[in-house]
């Protein structure tokens, strides 16, 4: 039979063990949790040669320091696009001072309509310093390809009415140029900014 000193004792070292367990988790780093779909690690769309609004040639590279959102569209896109590029111009307002550690990507489906003076109007609606990049259309179907983007021209009445289906998300590159999230149409301002803004404090 147990007596008292003894199961004191027990109790003691019991307490003790459970107060390390609580403190060894609470100093060990923990995993960033996030809204957006985690694919750190992922083996495609690891970098890009594409040519921004102003004629310069882009690659991921060019913009280290900084967290990367990335977005397939095109200019006469009636809703997907335009609420998507609103969005993350609101999302750089929401993270205030950290806000110039982000840039806005804007790749274009649409080539053959979206000139670099149609790019360059088109991201001064938004915010002056997201970039719109454009390809040729064979190297633009490579890229698609690399990225796991979908797009399909859609006839219209005329040669010149028609639409595009494309894929409607955003990839999220950190600071140092690695691929993590992959944002759904339609997450909203503070899903967005938080996990961001998680990736801007996960580098120093």
């Amino acid at each position: 039979m147990m007596n008292k000193r003894s199961a004191i004792q027990i109790m003691a070292a019991s307490a003790f063990a459970v107060g390390a367990g609580g403190w060894l988790s609470g100093c060990s780093e923990s995993k960033p949790q996030f809204s957006s779909v985690d694919v750190t690690g992922a083996s495609y769309a690891k970098d890009f040669e594409l040519t921004d609004h102003h004629g310069k040639v882009r690659r991921l590279a060019d913009f280290k320091g900084k967290v990367v959102v990335m977005f397939f569209g095109y200019t006469q896109c009636p809703d997907v696009c335009p609420t998507s590029m609103t969005e993350l111009a609101q999302v750089k307002k929401a993270l205030g001072a950290d806000g110039d550690k982000l840039q806005g990507l804007f790749v274009t489906v649409d080539p053959a309509r979206d000139t670099p003076e149609v790019l360059k109007g088109y991201m001064e609606n938004f915010d002056p310093s997201f970039l719109a990049l454009y390809a040729t259309p064979d190297k633009l179907a490579e890229l698609a390809k690399d990225f796991k983007v979908y797009f399909k021209r859609v006839d219209g009445q005329t040669p010149t009415s028609y639409t595009m289906d494309h894929s409607a998300g955003s990839y999220i590159y950190d600071a140092r140029g690695n691929l993590r999230l992959f944002a759904r149409y339609g997450s909203g301002v503070q899903v967005l900014a938080a996990d961001i803004a998680q990736l801007i404090r996960s580098v120093p």
